[in-house]
């Protein structure tokens, strides 16, 4: 049985996600995913339900910017198509996921199974971060952004220079 730690030879994956903001937890992602495939894929795409925060362009580049000297991870935009047509077009088998709770879990393995069907040559990998990382998410962060004292809350949550644009892009008003 393979390590968790263990690199999948000759291996590529996709981690999709909105990213607005990118977090800390995405970034811990983006790094294990890293350690355990040869190739990953970062894909940021827009949510028709959110508002963001910042335009794509200034997520890829952020997220570019965190990221500094993981040479196997390349960020690409990813809009109006299934994750695994995507994951297909840069030849990538597998999908990596992160689950945070329960129910992460029970969306993330709906979303599994949605995606075996459509690809089944495309397997889903979940990962679980580590504890003080385990309830971050860009909503979290944004809404923590409406309350008083909280660029002091949300430092800890975001990149060095996602904090530095985010605090930016907020300063006199609150973030969307």
């Amino acid at each position: 049985m393979r390590s968790p730690s263990s690199r999948l030879s000759g291996r590529t994956a996709v981690y999709a996600g909105s990213f607005d903001p990118p977090t800390s937890g995405h970034v811990w992602m983006i790094r294990s995913g890293s350690d355990l495939f040869d190739r990953l894929v970062v894909a940021v795409g827009t949510h028709p339900e959110k508002q963001g925060v910042f335009t794509v362009e200034e997520r890829l580049r952020l997220l570019r910017a965190s990221l500094r000297g993981l040479r196997n991870v390349t960020v690409d935009r990813f809009e109006n198509r299934f994750l695994v047509d995507f994951a297909r077009s840069v030849g990538a088998r597998y999908i990596l996921r992160g689950i945070r709770n329960p129910a992460d879990l029970e969306y993330e393995r709906a979303m599994r199974q949605i995606n075996a069907d459509l690809a089944p040559e495309i397997a889903t990998v979940f990962l679980m971060p580590p504890r003080e990382l385990a309830e971050v998410s860009s909503s979290f962060v944004r809404g923590f952004a409406a309350l008083e004292g909280w660029p002091k809350v949300v430092r800890r949550f975001l990149p060095a220079p996602v904090y530095r644009e985010f605090l930016k892009r907020s300063h006199g008003r609150t973030p969307r």
